[in-house]
């Protein structure tokens, strides 16, 4: 099959087409169809080879942007089977076969029939098939080929980024790199110079250049000042063909701007300064400003200003303000027009970031020199002292001389002063003031104790001048007279234990008075001589400002007295001493062997017995527990007797029902108690009062011995037959509990209850030794010694 390739859009491009055809005929020519051989070769067997395609498909090229009326050729597809008798019929097939590619199927001529944009698309793959038009079979295997779109300078190039906003620093070198610059073109690189691009600068000379082939923008004069021109447009071109003519070319704008660098240094505007300040001025106030000019920027404008000489640099001081950059000069000290009528200070402002490449521009600082003018202004008065302090004794009578304040008039005039006292506190209305001479007066009695010390603010104006005022704060001490008696520092809790011994100190007591201790810090304790002397206690000056409480005897009993007072006179040291007198209460209590308080109440037995309370919750839950079963038995009993009908007609007039029980404990005539003491005291059976018998009583024999020899025993037997006989005993239940030991013992009695009206001298102190279980009947036998004694 044959190729034939054809291009031809214009006169111009003729030369190209007929090349174009040339190689197509060269290189792409056609390749005959051959058959399947079989090579021999003498002394070799026979060899089958692959038989080759009978036609090859390569590349068609098409021009883009073709405009012309007519569909552009493209090339010619010719089958080696094609004898031109119509019997081929070949097929085009793939990308845009139908639509943009058509094919003559008897001559296989190949069109396109719309203008094509490589930059959309570069290429199109095609297949093609020639097959017998009476069979349709055939006559090749279906071959791919491509179409590529033939590039033309139709798009000029771009730049996609800008417009480009750029700094670069003032001061540069010639030559320093701003920024680059690219710019693309959508043409095919690979074909010609259509996307071969050169950059050329517009706008924007003498200042910058542009590198043809790289686009990097570069300053183009040395040392660009940014305060005399600050900002830059550069406008540069990108133009493809290798900027030849004809060639498409776009440009983009590049805002260049010159960034500070400090090499201005600061100027003053002025080499003479001068300022007015009313002496009134406060101290710490700002006066006045000053500013040095900078042509920098940023922090490159930035400064500091300092007082470097002159006699006012004690008076004034310089600050900067960092947001104005301007010096704020302020008063150190209060002016006096009468004193110094003006200063002069030496000020310089000086650049803080330095860069040291424009060192040589410097220096980076300037001076400058200001004249301060005070002005004279009507002052009030002035006192010789900023504040006052004055004593004055308690106690003083008013109109006592306290001090005096003085003050005088500032300025020349002298004027006269008058003074007073603001009243605005409470403390203010305690003194008075003479206007003429500034003495200050007591207005009452002052008692330092209620309060030590007073402040009262006083005033001084000029007499021609009112309006004029100053103020001075005082300070009035309140000095201190012996004038309160000492006292005892606290209540004492005084305790005295039942076993102390003679000369045990009991209480250590301090006393304390109101007034300053330079009168009374020493005090003496003493007892009240007026009174006799205490037998029970003593007093001990310890001579530190404490005295001790002594006991004088050996035992104390709570029984026969568990408290007792003592009069105790505290003295001071002042001038005149001041005394006072004052009781202790010392209680007496029960205590262990060493010392602890056990109790205090004499009533309080049943815990000195030995009771822990763990026994004592036991017996008071055992006690409840007795009364609830004593009332459920009262209520069965009363549930019992209660009908569970009552009717109408069991009713009855004078209806009387008794629930007598017994007498109980106040039941003293159901037996004779006296018999359990003594049986000796029975003389006669002795019947109860309550209830009359109804069967005579069991007569009593008596033996013939006298009533002393009466046998306990036999006297329980007849009490027993009494109680079995009598009918009258239900339902009173009178209990008679009768206890028999047997006969008298020849030894007697050993019960202590009949010897308690006994005296002895014996001592019962060793039976504190015998331990805890004698220590009830050891505190029973002190008592009793205790009260022998007294």
């Amino acid at each position: 099959m044959r190729i034939t390739s054809t291009s031809c859009i214009c006169p111009v491009l003729v030369c190209l087409c007929f090349v174009q055809r040339c190689y197509g005929a060269a290189h792409h020519g056609s390749i005959k169809v051959t058959r399947n051989q079989t090579k021999h070769v003498e002394g070799e067997t026979e060899v089958h080879h692959r038989p080759k395609r009978g036609w090859v498909w390569n590349q068609f090229f098409v021009l883009e942007e073709h405009m012309g009326p007519d569909p552009q050729y493209v090339g010619k597809l010719h089958s080696n089977s094609d004898k031109g008798d119509g019997s081929v019929k070949y097929i085009l097939t793939g990308e845009g076969a139908g639509t943009i590619f058509i094919i003559d199927d008897t001559t296989g001529d190949i069109h396109s029939t719309k203008s094509l944009d490589r930059e959309q698309k570069t290429h199109y793959v095609l297949h093609a098939q020639a097959i017998d038009r009476r069979t349709n079979k055939p006559l090749e295997p279906e071959s791919e080929f491509i179409i590529k779109v033939q590039d033309i300078n139709d798009n000029a190039p771009k730049f996609t980024d800008g417009p480009y906003i750029v700094t670069v620093p003032e001061m540069s070198e010639m030559g320093t790199s701003v920024l680059q610059v690219t710019a693309t073109d959508a043409d095919d690189p690979t074909y010609g110079n259509s996307a071969r691009v050169v950059y050329s600068i517009l706008q924007g000379q003498p200042y910058f250049s542009v590198d043809p082939k790289t686009g990097v923008i570069r300053t183009a004069l040395h040392n660009m000042d940014r305060e005399a021109r600050e900002h830059y447009s550069v406008v540069i071109q990108a133009k493809d063909m290798a900027g030849q003519v004809g060639g498409l070319s776009g440009s983009t704008t590049v805002n260049i701007t010159l960034t500070d660098v400090n090499d201005n240094p600061p100027r003053f505007p002025q080499k003479h300064y001068q300022l007015y300040v009313p002496e009134s001025a406060q101290v710490g106030s700002a006066v006045g400003k000053i500013k040095a000019n900078d042509a920098d920027t940023g922090s490159n404008a930035d400064m500091k200003y300092t007082i470097i000489n002159g006699d006012g640099s004690g008076v004034f001081s310089i600050s900067t303000d960092k947001e104005t950059r301007e010096g704020i000069l302020s008063l150190k000290k209060p002016l006096n027009y009468e004193k110094k009528k003006s200063y002069t200070l030496n000020i310089e402002g000086a650049n803080t970031h330095l860069d040291f490449r424009f060192s040589h521009l410097g220096p980076f600082k300037d001076v400058t020199m200001l004249k301060i003018i005070v002005g004279d202004v009507d002052e009030p008065p002035l006192f010789t002292m900023p504040s006052y302090v004055m004593e004055v004794y308690e106690n003083a009578k008013i109109g006592t001389a306290v001090g005096a304040v003085t003050a005088q008039d500032p300025d020349t005039a002298n004027s006269l002063v008058r003074y007073f006292i603001d009243h605005n506190t409470e403390e203010d209305r305690y003194f008075t003031i003479d206007a003429s001479t500034g003495t200050i007066k007591t207005a009452k009695t002052f008692d330092r104790e209620e309060t030590p010390w007073y402040n009262i603010t006083v005033a001084a104006s000029e007499i021609d001048n009112p309006g004029l005022v100053s103020h001075v704060p005082v300070g009035v001490r309140i000095l201190d007279v012996n004038d309160n008696p000492p006292e005892l520092a606290r209540e004492y809790d005084v305790v005295v234990c039942e076993n102390a011994k003679p000369g045990q100190v009991i209480q250590t007591i301090t006393a304390t008075d109101k007034d300053y201790s330079a009168n009374g810090a020493r005090f003496h304790f003493s007892l009240d001589e007026g009174l006799s002397l205490n037998p029970n206690f003593t007093l001990r000056d310890n001579e530190d400002n404490t005295a001790s409480i002594l006991t004088r005897r050996r035992r104390y009993s709570r029984t026969t007295q568990d408290i007792y007072y003592l009069p105790v006179l505290i003295s001071d040291g002042g001038v005149p001493p001041l005394s006072s007198s004052s009781t202790l209460t010392i209680r007496v209590c029960a205590c262990e062997r060493d010392g602890r308080v056990r109790t205090c109440h004499a009533e309080a037995f049943l815990s000195s017995a030995g009771l822990s309370t763990g026994a004592l919750i036991a017996i008071l839950l055992c006690v409840v527990i007795l009364l609830a079963i004593v009332v459920l038995f009262i209520t069965l009993r009363r549930s019992k007797k209660e009908p569970l009908i009552i009717s109408e007609e069991d009713v009855r007039e004078n209806v009387v029902t008794y629930d007598d029980e017994g007498g109980g404990e106040e039941d003293t005539e159901a037996f004779d108690i006296t018999a359990l003491r003594n049986p000796s005291a029975a003389e006669e059976l002795k019947y109860r009062r309550d209830v009359r018998p109804e069967v005579k009583p069991v007569p009593r024999h008596h033996p013939s011995s006298s009533l002393d020899s009466i046998d306990v025993q036999e006297f329980i037997k007849q009490r027993l037959a009494e109680a079995d006989l009598d009918p009258s005993v239900p339902p009173y239940d009178s209990l008679q509990t009768y206890a028999y030991e047997g006969h008298r013992s020849e030894a007697g009695s050993i019960s202590s209850l009949d010897s308690a009206t006994t005296h002895s001298d014996q001592d019962y102190n060793y039976l504190g030794d015998w331990g805890p279980e004698f220590k009830k009947l050891a505190e029973l036998y002190g008592e009793i010694e205790s009260e022998r004694t007294t």
